[in-house]
């Protein structure tokens, strides 16, 4: 059937936020700390939230989500609908018009012809982007001319916004990038580190894992902004010498990801500083359930679910065992207070797509018990430790540092090993473990590991592309520099199916529907546990006017927009 309807929902028009209160470069320095410290500014090479949002202080998409997740434009002139010409009528192309008269930051114009480059180095067959779930569909990206963009897809697609729209699809110089198509992209560092962009703000030095010095863009498209000359952009350390940072001794000026328990943002509110600002989103914090043997002593390329299972996290009583046994609401309470809700969904916002399939607010080890009792999985030795088919129930179980993680895995460890599971804990350096370096064994993307958590999320309130992290060929891998989203490998023809007709399908309720399927899908073939919906919760310093929290985008979204406060 034709499908003459287009998804509009997540799209209007709104006024950016208040503009800077000083001419260009005249309120000094601002400075930002993000605890988990940025390794890169190609979000392409990274799926980790630290990279993709320090980025977005130089490059730019076409279009992005603003704090209403509303749909607005930034480098094109409007946004593509059916209503006014941007989108076919057979809904197989979107038209983008960019706005006249952007320069990157050296001065040279910027082109429909770095658009289509940047769709081609991501869609590079022989590259590893992050993003390419974004281009899921695109056959062709072509430049009209110089300042309009064809997007084609195979089929209809009631939501083209998936490529350009967002900070995890932001586009790069095509002059500067020429020679990283490909197997070569993560060789090229200097473009890797010192992106040109059309943003408010160019690198002028990029220290890995450490710190990253910005000073205004001359080139930049309003000639008012930024109102800040330089930034500092500290990585690194934890949450809470960041939360103190800017509550208690105003150090610095924003403080990103205070995953920290509510009595301490309390504690650091009282300072006098700073304030607190939350808001929720679709961040989930999950364990995800590797679905392959996770061994490293398997040759590179052969993990996968059909020529190495896991030998017992693929078997239903085994994880429905593991998520019965956990306190969820204890996990909300000890971690995260008023900014986490129980979740039994992947992507519990917006409340559109949250399914109501799952109950997981009660505790039940005896339940767990029963259910691993019934399937034959016994301690049959006697040592406290279950064994399927001959298999000792032992997991590694892995995440990133910080306070919160820690209390919650050895929480976790306590409970498993009440139902008969022994448990390892790892935790590895946040720079490390959400980097992207394919040389690193110890990226969540390698995960050498049998379970690990960490939390996610995703641009705009249109899952599609999210949910698209869970179709098979999307499992990180050495022929895609090891980049990709699925990160427990799952693999099930029943999703990739339904994904493919989320992707035709028009009408939000219908989407919504389909959105839950997949949800439910990928929790119920246990290619997750879901734990808490957590809210954004970051901080910024008194004197620091403009800023307005997005959960829907970069937090740093409208950066060009912050000033300082006068006479506070």
């Amino acid at each position: 059937m034709k499908i003459k309807t287009l998804l509009l929902g997540a799209i209007a028009s709104t006024a950016m936020a208040p503009m800077a209160m000083a001419e260009r470069g005249s309120d000094g320095n601002v400075s930002i700390i993000y605890w988990q410290a940025p390794s890169i500014l190609n979000p392409f090479l990274s799926g980790g939230t630290k990279d993709v949002e320090s980025a977005s202080l130089v490059i730019e998409p076409l279009a992005r989500y603003n704090q209403d997740g509303e749909m607005v434009p930034f480098l094109a002139s409007e946004i593509p609908t059916v209503a006014n010409g941007g989108v076919s009528e057979d809904l197989t192309s979107i038209t983008w018009k960019i706005a006249p008269g952007i320069t990157w930051s050296d001065g040279t114009p910027f082109t429909s012809a770095d658009v289509v480059f940047t769709a081609n180095y991501c869609m590079d067959p022989e590259g590893g982007c992050a993003q390419v779930t974004k281009f899921e569909g695109v056959t062709n990206v072509e430049a009209v001319d110089d300042l309009t963009v064809k997007v084609t897809f195979d089929a209809p697609t009631p939501f083209p916004y998936g490529p350009f729209v967002g900070g995890e699809s932001p586009i790069i110089q095509a002059a500067q990038f020429a020679d990283c198509m490909g197997a070569k992209a993560p060789e090229c560092t200097e473009q890797n580190f010192n992106p040109i962009g059309t943003g408010p703000f160019v690198v002028t030095e990029f220290k890995p894992n450490d710190v990253i010095t910005f000073k205004a863009n001359d080139n930049y498209r309003d000639p008012a902004k930024p109102a800040f000359a330089t930034v500092t952009f500290k990585g690194g350390g934890d949450a809470t010498a960041a939360g103190r940072a800017v509550m208690e001794t105003g150090e610095f000026d924003y403080a990103w990801n205070l995953q920290l328990a509510p009595e301490v943002i309390a504690q650091m509110q009282e300072g006098g500083k700073g304030t607190p600002v939350a808001g929720f989103g679709p961040l989930v914090e999950r364990i995800m359930l590797n679905q392959t043997n996770p061994s490293p002593d398997l040759p590179e390329g052969e993990r996968s679910t059909a020529t190495h299972p896991h030998p017992f996290l693929q078997d239903p009583a085994v994880y429905k065992a593991m998520s019965l046994a956990i306190d969820r609401p204890l996990l909300v309470e000890i971690g995260y207070g008023q900014a986490g809700k129980v979740t039994c969904n992947w992507v519990p916002a917006p409340a559109a797509v949250n399914s109501d399939t799952f109950s997981c607010d009660t505790q039940d080890i005896e339940g767990a018990k029963k259910l691993l009792d019934d399937a034959g999985i016994v301690d049959s030795d006697g040592d406290g430790v279950r064994e399927k088919d001959g298999v000792p129930l032992k997991v590694v179980y892995q995440t990133s540092t910080n306070a919160v993680r820690q209390d919650f895995q050895a929480l976790i460890k306590e409970w498993w090993s009440q139902i008969g599971i022994e448990t390892e804990l790892r935790n590895i350096n946040a720079s490390v473990f959400f980097g992207g370096d394919p040389g690193s064994p110890d990226t969540f993307q390698k995960f050498y590991a049998d379970v690990e958590m960490y939390a996610n999320t995703f641009n705009g309130t249109d899952p599609q592309s999210y949910l698209g992290n869970g179709l098979c060929d999307k499992a990180p891998k050495p022929e895609s520099q090891w980049q990709g989203e699925n990160i427990s490998r799952f693999c099930n023809a029943d999703y990739d199916k339904l994904h493919a007709q989320l992707a035709e399908t028009a009408g939000a309720d219908e989407r919504a529907q389909i959105a839950r399927q997949l949800n439910d899908i990928m929790v119920e073939n246990g290619g997750m546990i879901p734990l808490v919906h957590r809210g954004r919760l970051s901080a910024h310093a008194n004197t620091l006017g403009g800023v307005v929290l997005n959960v829907w985008d970069s937090e740093l979204w409208n950066i060009a927009d912050w000033y300082r406060k006068t006479g506070s």
